[in-house]
């Protein structure tokens, strides 16, 4: 307890005091000096004796003035009273030393008191030193184990704990360790700390970057071969109910139908996927205010990551291990983004997914550009849908990879027609053109079996006993054989597309297109062997086949349909009859020029032009003409109808022949008895024909017939009447009546016949008259 304060006395109040005082109190008969007792008492006790007494001394002296002032006003009772006051003065003297001993003395003692105050208070404050500086060193001991432990936390991984002890040092309650120069360095050795504690958690993100890359390939493959095992088994099922059959994998009823067993690809007992470093980098990064630095640095390295499973070029060889990473790589981020929350957003592995989808696509038909192999796109197809497949599960949008199948699955059907057009091409090119024979009901069997027929035909075919011959050669067989294959082609080419999001009708109309290329093809190569075949018998049995060919189209257009139905529903329809029309009709008129080019032959232009008189018996080629004409014509496997047309075409041939001798600048002259004798052939023929049952073809000999009956008539001045030739001379044109008149004329004119020569002048006035007529028209 610290010693009491002694009073302090001023000057004034010493003053106010005395003042009190009486020491001669007219109403008391005794002196009144018990009354400085106290004060001495009081100025005894302060510690400051020695002022009190000067101003005691000054107050004495104010009061030795009043009291001579007061003798002097009494000086008598003043005299007796100094002696008094001497007295007193004395004893105050006394008193005064006394009080001087006594203060000295206990200055001393109290100084005394002080020094051990003092001593005791300095051993307090040494102490309460010791005891904050051993609560600060135990503080300073505490964080800087603290410090320690951090970095041993980072070693052994434990970053959210590392992070908490910082935090913790850093948010300590205030104490005095607050203020010490150790306190404050470890704090500006904070950042420091959780920057270490970033790069720890960053390179153990990155090392596990690194260890998902190497186990993506196999995450996309064990996804896809799930994703096989599933679409094997929803198969089975469909080929079992029919009610299924157009339903695929991924649809609401494969969906609602699939027992889901919680198989989950990123957990299985080869692999195990564990995600905890990259949670707990986004837990630092996140404590630490830079979880956007983490976001744009992940990006980044999975992008780059991305980057490398795709090689440039592609080799195809590669594109299932570059579908099996990428498949596993999109997988991986779609858990990502679910478990994750707001780290991952949906935008940003959409562009991911939009750039790979484009790079990989471009890539594949960069490596598929030189392919001539169907089965190279269809390989590549199948990888790239069973990507599509499986991640189209994990809710990514794939119908750029729809649409590149249906590109892929456009060059495919391309490379497939290239390859049917070049068989079909050897066929034909090949063919014996005979008529197909078997010997055995077996082999009768199995060639009805292949060849495309209509229903009639065939049932007409089956029961013709062996040995069979039939309309169709080897071609058609074996064209008929690849239609099969088509067939096949067929159900590879919905196959193709199976899964492939996209209007059916479009896929339809390709096969459609396709089929109608193939078998015009088959056109163009007939047309193109026909321009080289001058047999008649080989122009009838490709008449034949392209007449088969355009039934196969029709048979072959309902089947597709049939098998159209079980695949989706609709309706094939194969525009190629029309030019196997064309073809069919080429083929018609190649055996009319086939057989008109024979004629030939029969040296149709041999006349004598000048006889002497008239035959009177038909030609002596024309029999021989007749009966070759004939025997080759009936011997044609065609049908009649084609026959008929043969004979028109060679009838209008001869005819032709006929006419173009009797107008043919190179015979200047013509005589009576030569048209004669060519109107006696014409006579044969008709009659021959008429005996054939072909008289219609004998019209071709109208103009022929006309214009030689007019020549040699009296009665040309009628066809110089419009309404005259239009009644009577209606087939015979003006310039062919002219040139054979003409040719009449110069005969007489060379005759010295008078008559002959007269009839000849008559004929060529008759023959300018005509030319007249028409000045422009061609003979």
């Amino acid at each position: 307890m610290p010693p009491r304060r002694r009073p302090q006395f001023t000057q004034e109040t010493v003053e106010q005091q005395l003042q009190q005082i009486h020491l001669l109190d007219p109403s008391s008969s005794s002196e009144n000096l018990e009354q400085l007792g106290p004060i001495i008492k009081q100025i005894h006790q302060t510690r400051q004796q020695d002022a009190y007494l000067r101003t005691l001394q000054s107050v004495i002296d104010a009061k030795d003035a009043e009291i001579e002032r007061i003798c002097g006003d009494n000086y008598q009772d003043f005299l007796a009273s100094v002696s008094t006051l001497f007295t007193v003065k004395s004893y105050t003297n006394n008193l005064r030393d006394k009080i001087n001993t006594l203060d000295a003395s206990v200055s001393q003692i109290g100084r005394g008191l002080v020094e051990k105050k003092r001593a005791l208070l300095q051993a307090k404050k040494t102490a309460s030193n010791l005891d904050e500086a051993i609560d600060n060193m135990q503080a300073g001991l505490r964080v800087l184990d603290v410090v320690n432990r951090v970095g041993e936390m980072v070693k052994e991984g434990k970053y959210w704990s590392a992070l908490r002890s910082l935090d913790e040092i850093q948010y300590m309650p205030s104490s005095s360790l607050a203020q010490t120069p150790l306190y404050q360095y470890i704090l500006t050795s904070l950042p420091s700390l959780r920057g270490q504690i970033k790069d720890a958690v960053t390179a153990s993100n990155k090392q596990w970057l690194l260890e998902i890359r190497n186990l993506t390939g196999r995450v996309g493959r064990m996804a896809l071969d799930a994703m096989d095992l599933r679409s094997k088994k929803w198969r089975s099922r469909r080929e079992r109910d029919p009610l299924l059959r157009l339903a695929q994998v991924g649809s609401a009823v494969e969906i609602v139908t699939f027992e889901k067993t919680g198989h989950n690809v990123l957990e299985t007992e080869d692999i195990h996927v564990d995600f905890k470093p990259l949670y707990q980098s986004i837990h630092i990064y996140t404590a630490l205010d830079s979880l956007d630095e983490l976001r744009r640095s992940y990006q980044g390295d999975r992008k780059a990551q991305s980057d490398l499973i795709l090689p440039i070029p592609l080799p195809l060889g590669s594109l299932s291990a570059v579908v099996e990473e990428f498949t596993g790589f999109f997988i991986i981020e779609a858990y990502i983004l679910d478990t994750t929350g707001s780290f991952r957003s949906m935008r940003e592995i959409e562009e991911l997914w939009e750039a790979i989808v484009e790079r990989l696509t471009g890539a594949v038909e960069a490596a598929l550009e030189k392919e001539t192999d169907p089965d190279s796109y269809l390989r590549s197809k199948e990888q790239i849908m069973a990507f599509v497949i499986t991640l189209e599960s994990y809710s990514y949008s794939t119908q750029a990879l729809h649409a590149f199948a249906l590109r892929l699955f456009e060059k495919y059907a391309t490379l497939l027609e290239r390859q049917f057009s070049k068989r079909f091409k050897d066929i034909i090119a090949n063919d014996d053109l005979q008529p197909m024979v078997v010997e055995t009901i077996s082999e009768r069997d199995a060639v009805l079996r292949v060849v495309w027929l209509q229903k009639g035909e065939q049932e007409e075919l089956a029961q013709v006993q062996p040995p069979t011959s039939f309309p169709w050669s080897q071609g058609f067989y074996l064209a008929c054989e690849d239609v099969n294959s088509i067939r096949s082609f067929v159900q590879r080419f919905y196959q193709f597309i199976e899964g492939v999001s996209q209007h059916h009708r479009n896929v339809d109309e390709l096969l459609s297109k396709s089929l109608e290329t193939i078998l015009k093809e088959v056109s163009f190569s007939f047309l193109h062997r026909l321009s080289r075949t001058s047999q008649p018998s080989q122009v009838a049995q490709m008449i034949s086949n392209i007449e088969h060919f355009i039934s196969a189209t029709s048979e072959l257009e309902r089947s597709l349909t049939a098998l159209r139905a079980t695949q989706r529903g609709g309706t094939i329809r194969i525009d190629a009859g029309a030019t196997f029309g064309d073809a069919l009709a080429q083929a018609r008129a190649r055996a009319v020029t086939v057989i008109t080019n024979k004629l030939d032959q029969f040296g149709l232009s041999d006349y004598d032009w000048k006889p002497a008189q008239p035959e009177g018996m038909p030609s002596s080629y024309l029999t021989e003409l007749v009966a070759w004409l004939t025997t080759v014509v009936d011997s044609l496997q065609i049908r009649e109808e084609y026959k008929d047309e043969v004979y028109t075409g060679a009838v209008a041939y001869i005819a032709d022949c006929l006419m173009g001798s009797l107008t043919d600048r190179s015979i200047p002259i013509i005589n009576e008895n030569a048209l004669q004798n060519v109107l006696t052939d014409i006579g044969f023929l008709e009659d021959t024909f008429i005996a054939m049952g072909h008289e219609h073809v004998n019209k071709s000999f109208t103009e022929l017939r006309a214009t030689i009956a007019l020549a040699l008539s009296e009665t040309v001045s009628q066809f110089l009447i419009p309404a005259a030739r239009q009644a009577s001379y209606r087939e015979v044109k003006p310039k062919r009546l002219q040139a054979v008149l003409e040719k009449l004329a110069k005969y007489g004119a060379s005759l010295r016949d008078p008559v002959a020569r007269e009839r000849a002048d008559r004929r060529r006035r008759e023959a300018e008259q005509v030319g007249r007529l028409f000045p422009g028209e061609s003979r």
